[in-house]
């Protein structure tokens, strides 16, 4: 089975639960998420992901200047985007229950 069109469908909840406990920049969000196991993530992907959320008002911006080159744009969860990262775990734990069971594997 190919990962890549799973994680695609997921990118979002990811993205959005990196930032929900500490504020960050691109580069270092795609690096949270590869130490995490999503080692396959493209950075393209990420911050595709991180428009798309910050134009959905999930996410908003500012500026931090950095002393090894230009300023870095840091991401902050919204209150949108709080509840659109509880709503999104709420279907996640769904999916992975029923796929538990169809699978045959052990409810934990």
């Amino acid at each position: 089975m190919d990962s890549s069109q799973l994680l695609k469908g997921v990118l979002d909840l990811a993205v959005l639960a990196a930032v929900e406990d500490e504020d960050n920049y691109g580069y270092e969000i795609v690096t949270q998420l590869r130490t995490a196991g999503l080692d396959p993530i493209g950075e393209a992907s990420v911050y595709g992901t991180l428009r798309r959320l910050h134009a959905a008002h999930h996410l908003e911006t500012y500026a931090v200047a950095s002393d090894s080159g230009p300023h870095r744009k840091y991401y902050r969860i919204t209150s949108d985007g709080r509840q659109a990262l509880a709503d999104g775990a709420k279907i996640w734990r769904r999916f992975t229950e029923t796929m538990n069971v169809l699978l045959h594997e052990e409810q934990q």
